[in-house]
């Protein structure tokens, strides 16, 4: 018996072995721009966790946890080992229930080529947060996000890992999801945004209730990535404004693409046997975000008003409309997010002109070559500029 059991053990991991594999994403073909780009870069990357704390604001009480006087922000940082600076810094912001890891591999990828990139565990928002995660306080992160800037571009060759300081003309920020609409805000709200953010990457993010007089705030180059079969942050009402709403951006759609399909943990055992990644993204926003519990004002209000560009107005909850057929393979969702975030940080913080105008070519038109489920569309100016 005990030997049947083992055999049957034993073949029921081999199939699951292989359908992992079977489900593993189909590589942009070999030679190819893009799995030229995929490639680590010339830098070896380094990475070290750091605490920052920002004594002048505090946690607000959340569930069974009191607060605290402070903002405490668990940090990692990669950065490139043998390359002297400055560097051009990337801010990332991880998503609801996520943690700052989430994009790891992106972070790594982007360090190999120069960059040096910071991300942080929001206090309230991350997975563990003490009395559970909190999606209103993500007013709070914007300045989350300058304090650590200001931190960083205050280091002294003693206190930062890396060679070299931080160039403050090349500071950009990216997010997925609910740190996605961080993204937004410190780009472009009147009163949280700043405006050291030269280059903004929104990926899934929530802009749903903004309107044109709020991305007049400020006109950086904004890039709005999005899956066009997204079940939690709809993509009709979030991301194909986006042209017309706001100047200085484009649309990075994927076909098929879904919410949960930009996380990374999405492409690991044993979430890629999954059929439906926002599946598992629907069920754990029901256990930590009541949408039928959504107060009459909505969970953002204090994000603004009208006059702010902060529009009101009711909206269906997330997953309300099913989970759409034939999604996207998670694994090749995120090629496209780490192709598209460094051929855009590239097409505005590359140093010679020329290399910036060959990022901008990839992301409007390479891209789409290898990846025929992406489509560019958008009024991003002229790269090749001096900066």
């Amino acid at each position: 018996m005990l030997r049947v059991l083992g055999l049957l053990t034993g073949a029921l991991a081999l199939g699951l072995a292989v359908a992992f594999l079977v489900m593993g994403p189909e590589p942009p073909p070999d030679g190819s721009e893009s799995a030229e780009r995929l490639a680590p870069g010339p830098f070896r990357v380094g990475s070290s966790d750091h605490v920052f704390v920002d004594e002048a604001r505090p946690t607000a009480a959340n569930g069974d946890f009191a607060g605290a006087p402070n903002r405490t922000l668990e940090a990692t940082l990669w950065y490139p080992e043998d390359a002297t600076g400055p560097h051009a810094l990337l801010v990332y912001s991880h998503g609801f229930m996520s943690w700052r890891t989430e994009h790891a591999a992106l972070a790594e990828l982007a360090a190999s080529h120069g960059y040096v990139v910071v991300s942080v565990d929001f206090p309230l928002t991350n997975l563990s947060a003490p009395g559970g995660p909190n999606a209103t306080d993500v007013v709070n992160q914007p300045g989350d996000l300058s304090f650590v800037i200001d931190e960083m571009l205050g280091w002294g060759p003693g206190e930062r890992p890396f060679e070299g300081g931080i160039d403050p003309e090349r500071i950009g920020t990216l997010g997925v999801s609910l740190g996605g609409l961080t993204t937004i805000l410190v780009t472009y709200h009147p009163r949280l945004r700043d405006p050291r953010i030269r280059a903004s990457l929104s990926i899934a993010g929530l802009a749903s209730f903004f309107d044109e007089r709020f991305f007049a705030h400020a006109d950086p180059p904004f890039l709005m990535l999005a899956g066009t079969a997204d079940a939690l942050v709809p993509y009709e009402t979030n991301a194909e404004p986006i042209p017309r709403l706001v100047s200085n951006a484009a649309l990075l759609s994927v076909g098929n693409g879904t919410h949960t399909g930009f996380v990374a943990a999405s492409d690991r055992f044993p979430n890629r046997l999954i059929p439906q990644p926002d599946a598992m993204g629907c069920f754990m926003l029901r256990r930590n975000l009541d949408p039928e519990a959504e107060p009459p004002e909505g969970y953002f209000a204090s994000l603004g008003d009208p006059e702010d560009g902060v529009i009101s107005g009711s909206r269906p909850p997330p997953c309300a409309s099913g989970l759409p057929d034939a999604p996207l393979a998670p694994g090749r969702q995120l090629m496209i997010t780490r192709l598209a975030a460094l051929a855009f940080f590239g097409s505005h913080f590359a140093s010679d002109a020329e290399e910036r105008a060959a990022h901008g070519r990839y992301l409007r038109d390479g891209l789409a070559n290898d990846f025929p489920e992406t489509r560019y569309e958008g009024q991003e100016r002229d790269r090749s500029a001096a900066r």
